[in-house]
């Protein structure tokens, strides 16, 4: 079960003007094969389907651990892209006045065909993320060398998108996407090599391009962010610090495994856009649950 918190995993900053097609390339790291959809059902699969999970514990809790990140991965791609797409068009509910007419030169008109200006389950090219992309041997050498290729496939994604946009809230969300993309780099790497012998650490990063390099994930790696994996479990997991626990292959610095989650932020608050007909709810009424919020407790 996930455990689910109300905050996004980091600070993402109001873009100055909308960005429609920044938008578009920013979703294949949302539905794309290597995207964020692919690393989340790839590894919760993976701990689904998990045999013999007694015997060989620490492995088993390291993707689980991992999934339950990923899941935060999928909405803070989803949050920059929803922030980039803002201002895209006109609010205004008359459909006589055009409001979506600026949309016919976005690149990806399924943000405004097909959804409220807003993040989708495709690729850059408004391809649907299929199933097809979840791979789920049930060996675990092959599924933990697959983990380790995809994240490295993930890797290079980012930063073939991080250098296709120029708009700072798409660059600071694929800066923290490459320094926790790179724990999860190593974390597969090393158990690959208590697994196996072989020293895979050796490859990192792969490519071959330092996150120092961005100036998004420095600051992320200055606070510690590339050393910690976390549980995202109170109690849950713990097993995973069997694996994930030494130095860090490039800069030598202890891992940690830190039980809980990261603490997050609040949401950025997304803007009604009538000219959509999102959400769609006039006649709602906000002092309907005045009464009953006040006998709960509960502060509106």
């Amino acid at each position: 079960m996930i455990h689910r918190i109300d905050r996004l995993a980091l600070e993402l900053p109001t873009p100055k003007n909308a960005s429609p097609n920044d938008a578009a390339a920013i979703q294949e790291l949302l539905g794309g094969k290597y995207g964020e959809m692919s690393t989340l059902m790839n590894y919760t699969f993976q701990s689904f389907n998990f045999r013999g999970r007694k015997r060989l514990r620490p492995f088993y809790e390291l993707v689980a651990s991992i999934a339950a990140e990923e899941y935060s991965h999928i909405e803070a791609v989803s949050y920059a892209i929803n922030l980039l797409l803002t201002g895209t068009t006109k609010r205004d509910p008359d459909p006589e006045n055009g409001p979506l007419h600026s949309a016919v030169d976005a690149r990806n008109s399924y943000h405004f065909l097909s959804s409220n200006q807003a993040a989708m389950p495709y690729d850059s090219m408004g391809n649907p993320w299929t199933g097809q992309y979840v791979h789920n041997s049930g060996n675990l050498k092959l599924d933990l060398l697959h983990n380790f290729f995809l994240e490295c496939g993930a890797r290079a994604n980012k930063i073939r998108a991080y250098s296709m946009v120029t708009d700072p809230t798409a660059r600071e969300m694929v800066g923290y996407l490459l320094v926790r993309g790179g724990v999860h780099v190593v974390a597969y790497a090393r158990a690959l090599e208590y697994l196996t012998g072989v020293e895979v650490t050796k490859l990192v990063p792969v490519p071959d391009l330092s996150n120092k390099m961005f100036k998004e994930a420095r600051k992320h790696e200055a606070k510690g962010l590339h050393l910690k994996l976390y549980t995202f479990s109170q109690e849950d997991y713990k097993q995973a610090g069997l694996i994930w626990n030494g130095p860090h292959p490039e800069d030598g610095q202890p891992l940690e495994l830190i039980q809980g989650s990261v603490e997050g932020v609040p949401y950025p608050d997304l803007e009604e856009e009538p000219q959509l007909n999102s959400p769609g709810a006039e006649d709602y009424d906000p002092d309907m649950f005045k009464d009953i919020a006040k006998k709960l407790g509960i502060k509106l």
